[in-house]
């Protein structure tokens, strides 16, 4: 599974990584927590973390961002 690619201007963790993967392909948070052993609130973190990083404002707009990016 790649990781998230080298250079980007704002760091992404791995884990920041693995959530946004899994919110673009649909998944929900309680889901994501699941996938990844971690707490809803956990993920909501990452979530809010990727959403500064990215300038997004809702999770559309993460995955828009994220792309244009080169992170998806």
């Amino acid at each position: 599974m790649p990781g998230p690619p080298a250079g980007y201007a704002a760091p992404v963790a791995a884990r920041e990584y693995d959530v946004l993967r899994l919110v673009a392909a649909g998944y929900t948070n309680p889901e994501i927590g699941d996938e990844l052993n971690l707490s809803v609130n956990t993920v909501k973190s990452y979530l809010r973390e990727m959403m500064h990083k990215i300038a997004a404002r809702n999770r559309a707009q993460l995955i828009a961002n994220a792309r244009t990016h080169g992170l998806l």
